[in-house]
Parts: C-alpha cells; sequence; structure tokens
C-alpha cells in the first residue's frame, strides 16, 4: 500500500507537468493560427471554421473588407499608424462577432479582411452592415492623433445559393466571390455598403474586378453605400 502511495505522490508533479506542457503547446498552435498584426485567424483556420458554419446555420452572410484610403494614411503618418489602423479593423469585426456563435473572420492580407457570420434573420442584415461600416470608419487612436479610414463592404448571403453551390466547401468559394463582386462595386462607387441580390445570372450583366470567373456574373439589387 505504502508503494502505491509513493508511485502515485511521485506521478503527481510528471502528471501536473505534462498537463501544464499540453496547455502550452494548445496556446502555441492557436497562435499560429492566428495573424500576428490582426489577431484574426489565419486563412486556413478561418476557412475550416467557416464552413462549418455554413454548413450547420440556414442563414449566414459572408463578408469581405476592404479599408479605403489606408496607403493615404501609411504615407502620410507611417507603417505604424497603418498598423494601428488594421488592428482597429481587426477589433471592429471582432465586436461584431462577439455574440454571435458560429461567426469568425480573417485577414485575407494587406487591408482586406473576410467574415463568416451567422443570422437570425436575413432581414436583419442592413443593420449588420451599416452598424460594422459605421464602427470600421469610426476614428482610431495613434500616436496622440484621431486618424480615420474609409471601407468598403461587400456581402453575400448563403440563403440565396443555388443547389449547385451548396456543399459547404464550394458555398464558401461562391459566396467570397460574390461578396467580393459586391465590395469591388461599392468601392467604385466611393465606399459604404453592398449586398446584391444573387438571382440567377443575367445574360450580359457583368461587374467587379473578377468577371468571367464562376459566381461573378449576378443582378444586383439596390443597396446603401
Amino acid at each position: 500500500m505504502n508503494g502505491l502511495l509513493h508511485t502515485l505522490s511521485a506521478a503527481g508533479p510528471l502528471a501536473a507537468g505534462w498537463g501544464i506542457h499540453g496547455l502550452w503547446m494548445r496556446r502555441r498552435l492557436t497562435a499560429a493560427r492566428r495573424d500576428p498584426l490582426s489577431g484574426l485567424w489565419t486563412r486556413e483556420a478561418f476557412e475550416s471554421r467557416a464552413a462549418r458554419t455554413l454548413a450547420r446555420r440556414p442563414h449566414v452572410v459572408v463578408l469581405l473588407v476592404d479599408l479605403d484610403g489606408f496607403k493615404a494614411v501609411n504615407d502620410r503618418f507611417g507603417h505604424a499608424a497603418g498598423d494601428a489602423a488594421i488592428r482597429a479593423t481587426a477589433a471592429s469585426l471582432t465586436d461584431a462577432l462577439n455574440e454571435r456563435p458560429g461567426a469568425v473572420a480573417t485577414r485575407l492580407g494587406g487591408d482586406e479582411f473576410a467574415a463568416v457570420i451567422p443570422l437570425t434573420e436575413p432581414g436583419g442584415l442592413p443593420w449588420l452592415l451599416r452598424g460594422l461600416h459605421h464602427e470600421i470608419t469610426a476614428p482610431f487612436r495613434h500616436a496622440g492623433r484621431d486618424l480615420t479610414v474609409g471601407a468598403s463592404i461587400g456581402a453575400a448571403l448563403s440563403s440565396d445559393l443555388t443547389s449547385e453551390a451548396s456543399r459547404p466547401g464550394e458555398a464558401l468559394g461562391a459566396l467570397l466571390r460574390l461578396a467580393d463582386e459586391a465590395m469591388y462595386a461599392v468601392k467604385r462607387a466611393g465606399g459604404g455598403w453592398h449586398y446584391p441580390a444573387m438571382s440567377a445570372p443575367a445574360a450580359g450583366t457583368t461587374a467587379g474586378r473578377r468577371t468571367g470567373r464562376p459566381g461573378t456574373h449576378t443582378t444586383y439589387r439596390k443597396g446603401a453605400a
């Protein structure tokens, strides 16, 4: 009996050590899946989580966000100011996602971001887009100055997809393309947000910078910018 107690007492610190090591490893793995500047998920981690959300939720919005005036901030106030703009945008996206289980966001690179957000009802999309645009374009503090950037936000709803793109992996790609088209359309109009109606492709109707690829021909519903 004494031998068993001695063995257990000796194993205790070792088990505790492995527990701490496991926690450390999990934190390292999580950190490796995060963009070091914004703190958002990397593209690969985002895609796997976004696919799960699309598979489980009936109404999901996919957003693409591109900052307007970002280069001007970099050129005038330095790269540290540009980094502050990236972090402020990531914080705005995180705030929008916090109370929405299944929501996920990523920094695609540079000043471009993507997010997948479940909705209770599609009718709430304009309020979400309006609020997010307002928060991203609000002043942020850097080196004693209040700086601002603009934003162009394009949106696409999963419930508007055709059955041909209903599988989660294919759906994410199709929705990102449509959101990209919507984002580029509103950027050409001066910034804001835009949600296109994803109906059947209209002959001769083209939009955006990736015309010719699958999912880039669409009829636009009048949005807000």
